[in-house]
């Protein structure tokens, strides 16, 4: 059975070493650049926007086995927030034990109790084992949607052009 709680300050270390796990698993292994230090600001500054729920087991030898970083969206043809699931992830020796659905059923349950619309995120392609999971649990794919992103040098380009307008205009 899955004992699930809200992260704590001294989980951040093995949350931070379960996301170096998860990007070499999606083949990203040189991608992250959060630190303990960034991770820790983020859950647990004066305004946290993300939060992390964690699968405590004491009997896999690390202090945790699997976490769920989440933070809320909004719908706006519902009028309702939602929670977007950045990362689930389950330590592959703790994996087959029910932790990944605990976790889902979790986020599953605070959105039921708060009112929200939906509980979402992103899965890649090739990630079978996970898209099978998902599917088993009753999530359905959002076909017809792709997802796009700005980041890094277009991010800097394209805001720092918006910026600079915005600053002439005023």
């Amino acid at each position: 059975m899955s004992l699930i709680r809200t992260a704590i300050p001294a989980d951040v270390p093995a949350i931070l070493g379960m996301i170096h796990d998860l990007a070499v698993y999606e083949k990203e292994p040189d991608a992250v650049k959060n630190t303990e230090e960034m991770l820790h600001a983020s859950l647990f500054g004066d305004n946290p926007q993300v939060f992390v729920h964690v699968v405590d087991s004491p009997e896999a030898g690390e202090p945790i086995a699997g976490f769920a970083l989440w933070f809320l969206n909004y719908s706006t043809w519902e009028g309702k927030l939602g929670i977007h699931l950045e990362d689930l992830y389950v330590r592959p020796e703790a994996r087959g034990g029910g932790h990944g659905k605990a976790l889902l059923r979790t986020l599953a349950g605070i959105a039921v109790e708060r009112g929200y619309a939906r509980v979402e995120w992103s899965v890649l392609d090739w990630n079978t084992p996970a898209i099978d999971f998902y599917k088993s649990l009753g999530a359905e794919s959002m076909d017809g949607w792709h997802v796009y992103r700005l980041d890094g040098a277009a991010l800097g380009s394209f805001g720092g052009t918006a910026a600079a307008a915005s600053e002439a205009r005023a």
